[in-house]
């Protein structure tokens, strides 16, 4: 059980039995009476954002979710599925679910995916992952002073601005929390 003490950004609680993340928190302690805890809350089964206040003393039950570590198999018109290597159990999520992480998904990665009551809600890719160029404009020299990029398109359909050396078929590392290039991986 957790105490409005506890209340910081990235908690995950349950409300009305669903699972809430915050995404915004804020402490005010007014002159007199108690302490405020503004706040912003995202649902994250149905990704719908509340605000609340609470008070000092106020409970709260911990979400109950479970992390469990999966493989990713193929992408098809149900969704995208994946398998646990332990148990050989199948889940798919929705292109809704999987979001921005559809941009670095490539057949046969390690994930983890979040469980609320059984009931697949969220992925976690791995901080950086190693994608192939498949088009590439050719570089246009020209007002090169400082840093001149290009815009290139990997293996998942994810274009990105990278700098002019980069050529088809080169393995780039990539962070899949900011979508930007890091580097060039020699094989």
């Amino acid at each position: 059980m957790y105490d409005s003490s506890d209340l910081r950004k990235g908690l995950k609680i349950t409300i009305d039995g669903e699972p809430y993340i915050i995404t915004d928190f804020q402490f005010s302690k007014p002159g007199k009476g108690q302490a405020l805890y503004k706040c912003k809350l995202k649902n994250m089964v149905t990704n719908y954002t509340i605000d609340r206040t609470y008070r000092s003393g106020d409970k709260f039950e911990p979400a109950d979710l479970d992390e469990v570590h999966m493989q990713y198999l193929y992408k098809d018109s149900e969704g995208f599925h994946f398998m646990n290597s332990t148990t050989y159990d199948q889940v798919s999520l929705s292109k809704d679910q999987i979001g921005e992480a559809r941009n670095f998904l490539k057949e046969n990665m390690e994930v983890d995916i979040l469980f609320f009551h059984d009931t697949p809600i969220d992925i976690s890719l791995p901080i950086f992952v190693e994608l192939e160029v498949t088009r590439s404009a050719p570089g246009v020299r020209g007002d090169t002073a400082s840093g001149a990029t290009k815009s290139v398109t990997l293996e998942t359909g994810y274009k990105l601005q990278v700098p002019l050396f980069i050529k088809e078929g080169e393995i780039l590392k990539i962070d899949t929390r900011t979508g930007e290039y890091v580097e060039r991986v020699k094989r």
